[in-house]
Order: C-alpha cells, then sequence, then structure tokens
C-alpha cells in the first residue's frame, strides 16, 4: 500500500519541486534584458554630470553620453540601499553584467555617496578618495546617475556607474 502511494505521488513531488524552484540568478530575469529609454533626471542628478564632464575635460579626457537605462540601473542601487539600510556596492557584478548584455559595455565603474547634502560635496569627496577619482578619469565613454532621498530619514543615496562602449 505504502509503496503504491509513493509512486503515485513522486510524479506530483518532481514536478512541484521543478516549478516551484528557482535559481540564485533571480537578478538575470528576461525583463531585466531589456533596456530602459526614459529617466526622468532632477536638477542635482544634471549637475553631477556637468561636473564630472567639466573635470574631465580640464584634465583633457573626453566627456561622457548620458544613457538613460545606466541612470536606471543606478536608481535601483540606491533603492535596494534605501531598502536595506546600507551603503555599499552589493551586487555590483549583476548591474555590471545588465550593463554588458543590454548596452554593449566593455567595461563598468561605480561610484556611491551618502548623505552629501549638494552634488558638488558629492563630487569634491569622490575626488578626494583615490578609487573614485580613478573612476571618474577613467577610459570611459558613458554615464548615469542616480540621486535618490531615503523619505524616512531625508538622507540622499548616490550611485554614479560609468560604461566604456566600442
Amino acid at each position: 500500500m505504502k509503496a503504491k502511494m509513493f509512486r503515485a505521488l513522486l510524479p506530483l513531488a518532481i514536478v512541484f519541486t521543478m516549478v516551484s524552484c528557482s535559481s540564485d540568478s533571480s537578478e538575470g530575469s528576461s525583463a531585466d534584458k531589456k533596456i530602459v529609454t526614459s529617466y526622468n533626471y532632477n536638477d542635482s542628478e544634471l549637475k553631477i554630470v556637468s561636473l564630472v564632464n567639466n573635470y574631465r575635460q580640464s584634465i583633457g579626457l573626453n566627456a561622457l553620453e548620458v544613457i538613460n537605462h545606466i541612470s536606471y540601473k543606478s536608481q535601483e542601487h540606491n533603492i535596494y540601499m534605501i531598502d536595506n539600510k546600507v551603503v555599499n556596492h552589493d551586487y555590483f557584478q549583476q548591474r555590471a553584467n545588465n550593463l554588458i548584455e543590454v548596452l554593449g559595455a566593455t567595461r563598468v565603474g561605480e561610484n556611491i555617496a551618502y548623505n552629501y547634502q549638494t552634488p558638488e560635496s558629492a563630487m569634491s569627496a569622490w575626488l578626494n578618495s583615490p578609487d573614485h577619482k580613478a573612476n571618474i578619469e577613467g577610459d570611459y565613454t558613458h554615464i548615469g546617475i542616480s540621486i535618490t532621498v531615503d523619505e524616512a530619514t531625508g538622507k540622499k543615496y548616490y550611485t554614479n556607474m560609468f560604461i566604456k562602449k566600442k
């Protein structure tokens, strides 16, 4: 009796297991592979782009072109940091992989900042940090930026991503 019940339920268990399990790479869903073409920039975000490009040009480097998809990925990271009450580069590789797959990036960099009141103060902090400065001065062609305010605390989260396209 038990053996018959086991044989009858085994196919159901297998089907349930196959349907209910998901992979570790939920970051890489097919919806995540579509390019985001619109992004509503606030004045502070536009100011960061201007500050980065003015600085780059002042040292003889090319200005970076804004791509809305990069800003969207930056905003996703800000929301993640706010929701999780962290300031870090968690899941950078997933964001970078998305920019490689969707935009054809050959190189990706990222700067984050937290609780700076003005774009100028965030830019100054980045330029005073060797790793952040290296990203700003890096061999990149495009940029994306998001500045997101945590509604609960009023603090600003900055994520600035850079890519190089072929």
